[in-house]
C-alpha cells in the first residue's frame, strides 16, 4: 500500500471515530492503527527471519526468480521470492546478486528499494566461447 494512502486512512479513522463516538472513537481508531502497524512489523520480521536462515546471495533457481521479477517491485516483495538476502555487487547503481547451484547469477539493479532492471548471467558451456546473458532494462 502506498504510504500516503495509509496515512490518509489513519487520519480518516481518527476523524470518523471522533465525530461518531467522541473520545471513545478516537481510542478505537488508535487501537486499529496500532494493530495494523504491528501486523506490518510482524510480516517484516517473518520475511527477514526466513531470509537470514539462508546463505547470503544463494537461491534455489536464479531462472525461476528472474521469471517472477517485475519492474518497480519492492525489496520487501523480492525477499520472500528469493528466500535470502542478496550479495551487494555495486554501490552505484545499487546492484545485488543471487547465484544458484548451477552457477547462474541474477544481478538486480535497484533504486530506493525498487527493482529497476536485472540481468541473468549463465556460465559458459564447455563448447561455447561466450557466456550467455539475458538482460532486462526498462
Amino acid at each position: 500500500m502506498n504510504t500516503w494512502i495509509g496515512i490518509a486512512l489513519a487520519v480518516l479513522a481518527f476523524v470518523a471515530g471522533g465525530i461518531l463516538w467522541g473520545w471513545k472513537g478516537v481510542i478505537l481508531a488508535l487501537s486499529v492503527v496500532v494493530f495494523w502497524l504491528l501486523l506490518q512489523f510482524g510480516r517484516l520480521m517473518r520475511i527477514m527471519r526466513t531470509a537470514s536462515e539462508a546463505p547470503v546471495g544463494q537461491v534455489d533457481s536464479a531462472v525461476m526468480l528472474q521469471a517472477k521479477l517485475q519492474v518497480g517491485m519492492k525489496l520487501i516483495d523480492l525477499l520472500p521470492l528469493s528466500r535470502s538476502l542478496g550479495r551487494k555487487l555495486n554501490d552505484s547503481p545499487e546492484t545485488y546478486g543471487w547465484i544458484d547451484a548451477g552457477g547462474v547469477q541474477l544481478e538486480i539493479v535497484m533504486n530506493k528499494g525498487k527493482v529497476l532492471s536485472w540481468a541473468l548471467n549463465r556460465p559458459a558451456e564447455p563448447g561455447d566461447t561466450v557466456a550467455a546473458s539475458t538482460r532486462q532494462d526498462d
